[in-house]
């Protein structure tokens, strides 16, 4: 339903003050709901013309009050329009106490969100990664076209999210975004980390997700046996792409490192200590934790192959996630392995296959 904005301009005759003049005053009218407010001005009823809602006559107030008028009307349609780009609900009541300055001061989730991410985004190699910040910026841009879609808002404010919200934003997600279950919950798990910053600045006080669950579904990623990693690594690919993701994907099997580790590793990664053994050494991109782990034959025959044909010190020539997912189940039908073969399959199969 459309709404039915109006703002009227009128005098009350039970007001009259002594010298005859009579206050002003300013009605907003909006879906049939009222609001009104005094204008701190007088006027001489017999220098008003009620139907144009305007002074008349020559004396030096009726031009300043025709422009407080103008100028009060063009202020309030300017409020109720922003009104309506970022909030779901617009009274009268708000419009008003908007102009008069005492509204509460307005927070939206969007522009929450997008200074959070700037804040991720200046953070990263400094305690997050950018894989992160990614995440959070993926997320912001499903809340968008969400509010757009639900609401035809460009934001919405803070105190307008609740649990219906919520609910509605997940089946958004496994609907028009075609998100598996763990998708949407870790999308919604974000979210909820926005929320939570808001509710510690004292922007909302109700926790809209208070009686909100967020479901993970278990997934036994799986891992390689043996005699499938043997199959894997003796394989004569007829691509060098397939054989150079093999390689990364069995070094993964053999250090227990993940994508975004191998990814960084560089020369100075490979160090020997005490006992002349050489170890991979650094810290993991996702939490910062230090890790050290031994390389074994298999993984330094890896770099070996490697070593001197890379730019900047790189380790291993590794490829977006994305291809190499791609690229590992083109290997695993090759090779006859009936599993979704990703990379993080690699990590789970050092912790269950490998033995020193």
């Amino acid at each position: 339903m459309r709404s039915t904005f109006k703002v009227l301009f009128f005098f009350k005759r039970d007001k009259q003050k002594a010298n005859g003049t009579i206050p002003l005053f300013c009605r907003i009218t909006l879906d049939q709901k009222e609001a009104r407010f005094g204008m701190k001005t007088d006027i001489d009823p017999a220098h008003w013309d009620v139907n144009a809602g305007k002074a008349t006559g020559r004396t030096k107030e009726v031009p300043e009050i025709n422009s407080l008028i103008d100028s009060t009307w063009s202020a309030l349609y300017r409020i109720y329009r922003n009104m309506q780009e970022r909030e779901s609900s617009v009274t009268a009541e708000k419009i008003k106490n908007e102009f008069l300055g005492i509204s509460e001061t307005h927070h939206n989730l969007l522009e929450l969100f997008q200074r959070h991410n700037e804040d991720v985004k200046k953070l990263i190699g400094m305690g997050k990664s950018k894989a992160t910040y990614q995440k959070y910026e993926v997320t912001r841009t499903r809340l968008t076209d969400f509010i757009k879609e639900r609401y035809n808002l460009s934001d919405i404010s803070l105190k307008e999210i609740n649990h219906l919200f919520i609910a509605d934003f997940e089946v958004f997600l496994r609907t028009s975004c075609k998100c598996n279950p763990n998708t949407t919950a870790k999308f919604i798990q974000l979210f909820k980390r926005i929320i939570i910053l808001a509710k510690n600045n004292g922007w909302i006080v109700a926790d809209p997700f208070a009686n909100y669950k967020i479901h993970f579904a278990k997934i036994d990623r799986g891992y390689l046996s043996q005699e499938e990693i043997k199959a894997i690594m003796n394989k004569q690919f007829a691509t060098k792409r397939l054989e150079q993701v093999r390689d990364i994907f069995v070094f993964s099997c053999f250090t227990g490192l993940a994508y975004i580790d191998v990814f960084y590793l560089r020369e100075n990664n490979i160090r020997t200590v005490s006992d002349g053994s050489l170890w991979v050494i650094g810290k993991r991109i996702k939490t910062g934790i230090s890790y050290r782990v031994p390389l074994l034959d298999i993984p330094k025959m890896v770099i070996a192959k490697y070593k001197g044909t890379l730019p900047d010190g790189e380790l291993l020539p590794v490829i977006s996630n994305q291809k190499m997912n791609a690229y590992l189940k083109e290997i695993a039908d090759i090779c006859q392995i009936d599993k979704n073969l990703s990379f993080h399959v690699a990590r789970h199969t050092f912790a269950t296959t490998i033995t020193f």
